[in-house]
C-alpha cells in the first residue's frame, strides 16, 4: 500500500531546507504512520536527495506530521539548477512510499 492512501501532502521552502507536511484521511491512520513513517525512513526513501537531517514533528490533533528535510534543495532556489528548485514535487515523492516494504 502507497502513503497516498492513507494521506495527503504538502510541500515548502526555505532556503536549502523542505517542509513536507503528511495529513491523514481519517484519523484512525494516524497512530499507524507514526510508526512507520519515521524520520530514517523518509530518509532512506529520498535517498541522495536529502544530504542533511530529516526531523518530524508530530501534529495528532490535525493527525498530521510535518518532517524538515535538511540540505534538500541544492543549496536553495536562488543556487539551484534543479528543475524542481522549490521542492513541491517532493510531497508527491513521499506519498509515493511503499508502507509494507
Amino acid at each position: 500500500m502507497k502513503l497516498r492512501e492513507l494521506a495527503h501532502g504538502r510541500t515548502g521552502d526555505k532556503g536549502n531546507t523542505l517542509n513536507v507536511s503528511v495529513i491523514c484521511f481519517d484519523e484512525a491512520h494516524y497512530a499507524y504512520l507514526r510508526e512507520v513513517l519515521t524520520p530514517e525512513r523518509v530518509k532512506a526513501h529520498f535517498g541522495d536527495v536529502i544530504k542533511g537531517d530529516v526531523l518530524r514533528y508530530e501534529l495528532p490533533l490535525l493527525g498530521a506530521f510535518n518532517f524538515v528535510l535538511g540540505q534538500a534543495l541544492g543549496g536553495g532556489v536562488t543556487r539551484s539548477l534543479a528543475l524542481d528548485a522549490h521542492g513541491k514535487s517532493m510531497s508527491s515523492a513521499l506519498l509515493d512510499l511503499e508502507l509494507n516494504s
